[in-house]
């Protein structure tokens, strides 16, 4: 769910509690057909923001997996993993086969692979959190430049900064000052 998904639908779902609180036994007719359109713009929010398929088991690392009815939490791969253990520890430890030789692998062995390469990455403060900004680069200096680019473009943000990338993220240099902005006009009232 993206940012402007979760603000929609949050708004929507305020504007229903503000009909269930505002809601009694005389309430018009007009009112109600009012809700029941607002039942319907937050449901079809919903639809939009609901990406995955509905959990057939009660399983948190299968939530799709198959079904076992008998399985406590309904996932047929998490049960057959627990009744392998419990028949394990009646007939003892499976038998081990003689040891093969590894194969060799299609992709290579860790040692071959490339090593990690560093980039200098550009961000901008969006008034809630630090954002990608341009692509990033392999150059300090081309990263430096971009950003004073960006600082005198029409429309600069508040803050940028500069991430140096290796196997670890580094911020290298901040310009300007973050301040978070509340999204919601006259701060949530």
């Amino acid at each position: 769910m993206n940012h402007a998904q979760l603000t929609a639908l949050g708004r929507a779902l305020r504007v229903l509690g503000e009909h269930g609180e505002a809601l009694s036994a005389d309430t018009p007719d007009g009112r109600l057909h009012e809700v029941k359109d607002d039942l319907r713009r937050a449901l079809d929010l919903l639809e939009e923001t609901v990406t995955t398929a509905v959990p057939s088991t009660r399983c948190a690392e299968h939530p799709t997996g198959p079904v076992d009815k008998s399985a406590p939490d309904l996932c047929l791969l998490c049960e057959t993993r627990r009744r392998t253990a419990r028949r394990s520890e009646f007939n003892g430890p499976a038998p081990h086969a003689p040891p093969v030789e590894p194969a060799q692998s299609r992709y290579g062995v860790r040692g071959d692979r490339p090593q990690p390469q560093q980039r200098w990455l550009p961000e901008l403060w969006n008034g809630q959190t630090w954002q990608l900004c341009g692509t990033p680069r392999r150059d300090r200096r081309e990263a430096e430049l971009f950003i004073a680019a960006e600082r005198r473009g029409p429309r600069p943000a508040m803050a940028y900064r500069l991430v140096h990338e290796f196997t670890d993220y580094e911020v290298l240099r901040v310009w300007g000052t973050p301040v978070r902005i509340d999204i919601e006009p006259m701060g949530n009232l």
